[in-house]
């Protein structure tokens, strides 16, 4: 599909007139809503094969790393068990049984994993959770003020999160509520003179604001209007245009509005040189609330990212930079696939574990696995 030229809307600069503040501003508005946009266009462009790949190929990679890491589990509890295993080195494998099956079975829920645990940590896999449950709960009870309940049962950690998070909403709400309560008893009490003479020059701003962009839409509709079109071809043009500019006026965006009158010629750009102060003031609101509703828009996209990926907050994100990312974790994870792989090969001999086990503290502290702890 072809896409239309959009024309730039901004006020030119006269060598003999300087620019007033509200052109200015009006200037400096457009250009941040231009680089928003293009900031938006850009998520919104990246994140598609962003999702793909990732389901792809990283997903299957992080399924094959951790089933190799369930069978490094039933290895080490194998081979504790063997003839020539030392004391210290039973103490040893029992302390990585213990750090690699904790968090596979928290992932998984892997009954037989959760017996090796058991065996290996002298502890009970379920006691431990349980404790460390009621350590949240306890935290989140004194930080966020508010009764969580003693009916835990068998709630995953994320589980609770969410009840806290749902309790926290519930008590948002009250507030709101409330306050919302307040401010209508406030409204109904006799105002001064001063707070009238506020409130009614404050509508009558709005109703201004409100009015400049009504009267942009009126003219492109008028022109637009496609039931006033006898000629097909036409009547489809000014159909698919007009749906255009009704999207635009529902959504309060001016300069998409401004930018159709240029591509229709409907103005040029002497009338938006000469645009009056006082409708410039106007337009100056408007486009700031546009401003912050793109820059709001951009915030929701990649915090949506973040969270869908469990991606850091601190880490720093460009659309630009997904695919690289995401390629590096992919190396990652293949390496870390290797790397256990050539573990597991150890196994096959005695004497070979035995080397591999005394040289792990060294290994451990040279490298790491992304999904494993040594």
């Amino acid at each position: 599909m072809t896409r239309t030229h959009v024309k730039t809307v901004s006020i030119a600069t006269d060598r003999d007139k300087p620019q007033s503040k509200g052109q200015k501003v009006f200037n400096s508005l457009i250009k941040q809503i231009e680089i928003q946009r293009a900031q938006l266009a850009a998520w919104e462009a990246a994140v598609p094969p962003y999702q793909q790949k990732y389901a792809s190929e990283l997903l299957p990679l992080f399924e094959t790393s951790a089933d190799l890491q369930v069978r490094l589990v039933h290895s080490l509890d194998q081979a504790c068990d063997q003839k020539g295993i030392t004391k210290p080195e039973r103490r040893k494998i029992a302390g990585l049984i213990t750090e690699l099956a904790g968090p596979l079975i928290a992932e998984r829920g892997d009954a037989v994993l959760k017996t090796i645990y058991n065996k290996h940590s002298e502890s009970d896999y379920d006691s431990e959770e349980a404790a460390a449950l009621q350590g949240m709960k306890s935290m989140l009870e004194d930080v966020l003020d508010i009764e969580l309940g003693d009916d835990l049962g068998p709630l995953s950690p994320a589980d609770f999160l969410k009840r806290a998070q749902a309790q926290m909403q519930e008590r948002q709400a009250q507030e709101d509520a409330y306050w919302q309560a307040q401010n209508e008893r406030r409204a109904k009490r006799k105002k001064s003179a001063k707070q009238l003479a506020s409130e009614a020059q404050q509508q009558a701003e709005e109703q201004q604001i409100s009015q400049s962009i009504r009267e942009v839409y009126r003219k492109l509709a008028s022109a637009l209007h496609p039931d006033r079109e006898t000629d097909p071809q036409e009547h489809q043009r000014k159909t698919a245009l007009m749906q255009r500019v009704n999207q635009a006026y529902a959504k309060n965006n001016l300069l998409k509005l401004l930018e159709l009158q240029l591509e229709l010629e409907h103005i040029d750009q002497t009338t938006i040189n000469n645009i009056s102060e006082d409708r410039l003031k106007h337009y100056n609101t408007i486009l700031k609330d546009q401003l912050a509703e793109l820059q709001q828009e951009i915030f929701h996209v990649e915090d949506g990212f973040r969270s869908q990926f469990g991606i850091d907050p601190f880490v720093r994100l460009a659309p630009s930079t997904l695919m690289h990312h995401l390629a590096s974790d992919i190396a990652g994870i293949q390496h870390t696939i290797r790397a256990l792989e050539n573990d597991l090969r150890v196994f096959d001999d005695i004497r070979q574990f035995k080397a591999w086990l005394k040289n792990l503290r060294r290994r451990r502290a040279m490298e790491h696995y992304d999904d494993c702890p040594f």
